[in-house]
């Protein structure tokens, strides 16, 4: 990612973006209803894009060692997440579906779904996006195979725009094993389905 070349944004600075785009819709920011509404805003986006505090790879770091042997695949699946459409910040509402086959160790299974939110919660494409979780995977945990698939809803396509109602993306990245080999990709994508 390009390193952010201006000075951080303030609060005030967010607000009075909001109330802008208040009046540019048509209707007064200083009305009795609108009144709260830039600092409510403001506050939301603070929370919708965390992703952007935060290294998602950071969460696959404490690994357990004393896995009884096990040695197949571990998948966590329908993670919901909401991430941003960065090219018409409209909403992408969906759900992640997470696999790895370790090597030696595993990882906590919440952190799984704290590595899709944080890769979530910033201005995405769903294909980047898809390709960020399925490399941190495997570049931190190392294990014999990574895949990941994702679904999502796209605002920008399904209120606006083309206006298809109902219309998903699914998309997927496969590394390693659950790419190479024909029964440990099958075995992930009926997982999956199932």
């Amino acid at each position: 990612m390009p390193p952010m070349t201006d000075a951080p944004v303030s609060q005030t600075e967010a607000e009075a973006a909001v109330r802008t785009l208040i009046r540019w819709a048509g209707d007064n920011p200083d009305r009795e209803g609108l009144l709260e509404t830039p600092a409510r805003v403001a506050r939301s986006y603070r929370e919708l894009f965390s992703g952007y505090e935060s290294d998602p790879r950071a969460y696959l770091e404490k690994t357990f060692e004393e896995v009884g042997g096990y040695s197949q695949l571990v998948v966590l699946k329908d993670i919901r997440f909401v991430s941003f459409c960065e090219h018409h910040m409209l909403p992408v509402v969906g759900k992640a579906h997470v696999a790895y086959l370790p090597t030696d160790r595993v990882v906590g299974i919440s952190k799984l779904a704290r590595v899709v939110r944080g890769y979530a919660r910033r201005l995405q494409i769903q294909e980047k996006m898809t390709s960020e979780i399925a490399t941190a995977i495997d570049e931190v945990l190392r294990p014999q195979g990574v895949g990941v698939v994702i679904e999502a809803e796209h605002s920008c396509m399904t209120m606006r725009g083309v206006d298809a109602p109902g219309a998903s993306l699914s998309t997927s990245h496969l590394i390693g094993v659950v790419r190479d080999d024909a029964r440990t990709r099958e075995e992930f994508l009926r997982l999956v389905r199932g």
